[in-house]
């Protein structure tokens, strides 16, 4: 069985795993869409950063605890997967990571919960200079096309574009979507405020960004150089200062970025942590579009 084969595999597990918080997931899920389409579901008890509007007073003076409502959406939505294949992409996050698995596994999670719903799920990713679209479909055999056409892609090049990406999406694909963009800090920040307008004039637009791992320390691999650090370089406390400062400050502009177009986002480091990233995230674009 070859890597490929065995990456696949890990990632089918990961979602099927899912299905443990599937419950939440769904809460969340069924309730980002903004519109009067919006149907009463259920109850759960109030956490902190809900929406007080959302509290039924009623209810909670029956039951002496804080709860509010959950809402579901009537129509079918069109979920897009865009994956980001810039050569950073094949490296680590911050806690060792490989990212694109964690990007494979996150997409998985993601197109799970929408086919779940009986959402249709698409994905565009540059495969090397050509842009591949797998259609949006109905059903969990269209998440396992489109989970092994990125895994076994012959992609993370210098010659992979994310804006390339998104703008043969805002070209050919006329139908509103929710878009959910997976990338790290430099392919945030390769997306311009204009691009970020586009997007988000018809569509509802959410980035996962994976965290970079830290250059100056032992046993670190400069991919655009292709080799490994000197230990004399990577033990140096003063580079890792100076790239810890630099990785802040680009941090920062993405985020500034982002919130100046209402586009939720969350920074993922690991697997483990996939579960209650994507439910923090569906909760930030909730509050986002019914504020």
């Amino acid at each position: 069985m070859n890597g490929g084969h065995i990456s696949q595999i890990k990632a089918k597990l990961s979602i099927y795993a899912s299905k443990r918080t599937i419950n939440a997931f769904d809460g969340s899920y069924k309730s980002i869409y903004k519109g009067s389409s919006l149907n009463f579901e259920d109850l759960r008890e109030y956490m902190p950063g809900d929406n007080i509007r959302d509290i039924d007073w009623k209810a909670s003076s029956r039951n002496r605890n804080l709860l509010v409502r959950r809402y579901i959406a009537e129509k079918k939505h069109n979920i897009m997967l865009v994956f980001d294949t810039g050569k950073k992409m094949s490296g680590d996050t911050v806690k060792g990571e490989n990212k694109k698995n964690l990007a494979l596994m996150l997409g998985g999670t993601i197109g799970y919960v929408a086919a779940k719903n009986g959402d249709l799920v698409g994905s565009l990713f540059d495969n090397n200079g050509y842009i591949h679209y797998e259609f949006l479909r109905l059903g969990i055999n269209n998440l396992e096309f489109i989970m092994a056409a990125y895994e076994g892609g012959n992609n993370l090049g210098t010659d992979c574009s994310l804006t390339k990406t998104l703008d043969f999406l805002l070209k050919n694909i006329n139908r509103k979507m929710i878009i959910f963009v997976i990338t790290d800090e430099e392919g945030t920040q390769s997306v311009s405020d204009n691009m970020l307008d586009k997007l988000m004039y018809r569509n509802d637009l959410l980035f996962v960004k994976l965290s970079d791992a830290n250059l100056a320390t032992k046993g670190s691999f400069d991919l655009d150089s292709d080799m490994y650090f000197p230990n004399i370089i990577s033990e140096n406390k003063k580079l890792f200062d100076i790239e810890n400062s630099i990785k802040r400050k680009m941090m920062e502009e993405n985020e500034d970025k982002l919130l100046r177009h209402g586009i939720a986002s969350v920074t993922v480091d690991s697997e483990a942590e996939i579960a209650v990233k994507v439910m923090e995230l569906l909760e930030k674009h909730r509050y986002a579009n019914r504020s």
